[in-house]
């Protein structure tokens, strides 16, 4: 079934669970939300391809979130690429679409031939996570190793979380009949359930620099099961993912049909930003007047420009900074 030209299956997250091998998980494709994000910059191949990764994975954790928090993914890195961020808000509301925005800060004169992962250095990939007002901000890292961003989400779940799980992604520009190029990308999430319990490796983790990966977290019957859907998993076709052809519930059919696959209801997600003039106040208000007469244009005003979407925004330098708000004037 189509929408116009938009598959009815585009920009949503499915929530799924395997009940023969208590293994949950989710199948996301992106479409417009992808193409919003990457429209509002000119990135070189490689930073696409990165902020598309990144983009992807913050769909598939983010979806289970509760309503109104903030899941963040953020990598830094000492590479040509010095940070990718990605913010998922949960909905307002049920039945409201989750809103993503991602953006990339590089230094093109850095770039080099290789894979887009080789634009990266050390550093490390971060997932922070805000449940609203007067609650304490999580903040979990793991370095950047794997080969990619999504070996990355991996161990940061074995190591912080200590659950098992797999993701396997495709993104690209895609061209259908009769259709405009654009972005498209799918991907499927599969984690062990919390409640099945997990051994947790006392001498360091087989992954690279001894971090923990998928493996090192179970053993017994859970093993088996586990091997069992990664092989499953392993089958899965980069078509099959994107999804223009194959719904997300025939996906999980033709991967999992033997792990007795059930589905939750949909979560629709859209491009959107949380950027304000209000905002860029309150950023402001911890400049003095003296700091802010360094940031006033020739034309006497303050501007200031939103990273993630474009916005452009021009102030009243009198009306910003603390000693503003100390008149009353902002």
């Amino acid at each position: 079934m189509t929408i116009g030209s938009k598959l009815a299956w585009d920009d949503t997250v499915l929530p799924f669970q395997l009940d023969a091998s208590d293994v949950r998980g989710r199948v996301a494709r992106l479409d417009g939300v992808l193409g919003g994000i990457l429209s509002q910059h000119d990135y070189p191949p490689q930073i696409e391809a990165l902020v598309a990764e990144m983009a992807l994975l913050t769909a598939l954790i983010g979806q289970t979130i509760k309503l109104r928090w903030k899941l963040s993914l953020q990598v830094q890195s000492k590479g040509a690429v010095r940070m990718i961020a990605t913010d998922y808000y949960g909905p307002e509301k049920e039945g409201d679409p989750a809103l993503i925005r991602a953006y990339a800060s590089f230094d093109e004169t850095k770039l080099r031939p290789g894979s887009a992962f080789d634009q990266l250095e050390t550093g490390y990939f971060a997932v922070l996570l805000d449940q609203g007002q007067g609650m304490q901000p999580y903040k979990g890292i793991t370095p950047l190793a794997g080969g990619s961003l999504k070996a990355c989400a991996e161990s940061y779940f074995a190591q912080s979380e200590q659950l098992p799980t797999r993701f396997s992604l495709s993104f690209g520009k895609s061209t259908e009949a009769g259709g405009a190029e654009h972005w498209r990308a799918g991907g499927v999430m599969v984690q062990v359930m919390p409640v099945a319990g997990v051994h947790v490796a006392q001498d360091g983790g087989s992954g690279e620099g001894g971090v923990l990966v998928a493996s090192d977290l179970v053993e017994g019957d859970k093993e088996e099961d586990w091997n069992r859907v990664n092989l499953h998993l392993d089958t899965v076709e980069d078509l099959e993912l994107i999804g223009p052809n194959v719904t997300p519930t025939d996906l999980l059919v033709r991967l999992f049909h033997e792990e007795q696959p059930r589905v939750f209801d949909a979560q629709p997600v859209r491009f959107g930003c949380t950027c304000s003039e209000d905002r860029v106040r309150q950023s402001l208000s911890i400049y003095s007047a003296k700091d802010i007469e360094k940031m006033t244009t020739d034309d006497g005003l303050v501007t200031a420009d939103c990273q993630f979407c474009g916005a452009h925004y021009e102030l009243d330098p009198k009306s910003v900074g603390f000693e503003a708000e100390d008149k009353g004037e902002s």
